[in-house]
């Protein structure tokens, strides 16, 4: 897919994503985001850049961990994560955390200007994410930390099967090389070429819990990286790419619900020295 296209077609998915987002994913999530920010051993005071932060689960809590006197940046492609985000940062009157949209190919802050930079689950959807990295090194003061968390392998996520029943409805991929992170250690390589060192790298099982079969079909359907196409197809449509989802995770079915494997890789890096 051409990068353009797919940034347009990121951009306006999670736009539809956001109302539903926080409530599909927030508890599946949890023990990536959890193992996350223990990999970015935060701290009172420093500034932190949140990249594809969506309506801000991450930056949230590193907004706690810094405190009063840290700061934390959130930036997202969705206009509407964003603005779900700064709605809940008033909502709860925090003052040390705020939200732009912002391609996170092209970022919009000065070089050296961060602590810590994070990436929970959001590399996986950039056309470039080699960029996207060079980005967040370029931001990162001598010493910064980056700490990134991307899906693992496609044969351990056994919710995958998402992306071939939608692309069978649509002209083309939804979400191209979406687990190609995952691999192996891929993701560690770019970072190293992304002129970061000092690089840990980690796989975290997780298990997808969901009530019964509509909540596990809102999840990848509704509120999360297909939801563009899910809009546009028509209700026959619905109903049997729904179905073939079912059945594609029939293998975790535990009474009404459903207990779907999946797998994480955290990835954690330094800043060391001058960008060269």
């Amino acid at each position: 897919m051409e990068p353009r296209l797919q940034r347009r077609v990121q951009r306006y998915g999670w736009d539809l994503a956001a109302d539903d987002y926080e409530s599909l994913w927030q508890a599946q999530l949890a023990d990536a985001r959890a193992e996350l920010l223990a990999s970015a051993c935060l701290s009172p005071g420093q500034r932190v850049l949140d990249v594809a932060c969506g309506t801000g689960l991450v930056a949230f809590d590193a907004a706690r961990a810094v405190g009063h006197d840290g700061r934390v940046l959130g930036i997202d492609l969705s206009g509407q994560m964003v603005e779900a985000a700064r709605q809940r940062a008033r909502e709860r009157k925090v003052s040390n955390l705020s939200f732009a949209r912002m391609d996170a190919e092209m970022l919009d802050v000065p070089d050296a200007s961060f602590d810590v930079a994070l990436c929970a689950l959001g590399l996986m959807y950039m056309p470039d994410p080699g960029r996207a990295l060079r980005e967040m090194r370029r931001v990162l003061r001598p010493g910064g930390r980056l700490v990134a968390a991307v899906w693992g392998e496609r044969s351990r996520c056994g919710w995958s099967a998402v992306f071939r029943i939608v692309d069978a409805e649509v002209a083309s991929d939804v979400c191209p090389l979406f687990f190609r992170l995952g691999q192996k250690d891929a993701l560690a390589r770019l970072c190293a070429a992304a002129k970061l060192e000092a690089i840990e790298h980690r796989r975290v099982a997780a298990t997808l819990i969901y009530a019964d079969a509509d909540e596990a079909c809102d999840a990848a359907f509704v509120g999360g990286p297909v939801a563009l196409a899910w809009s546009r197809f028509n209700d026959d449509v619905r109903e049997r790419v729904r179905g073939r989802y079912v059945q594609a995770i029939k293998a975790w079915r535990h009474d009404e619900g459903y207990r779907v494997p999946g797998e994480f890789v955290i990835v954690a890096a330094l800043a060391r020295g001058g960008l060269g």
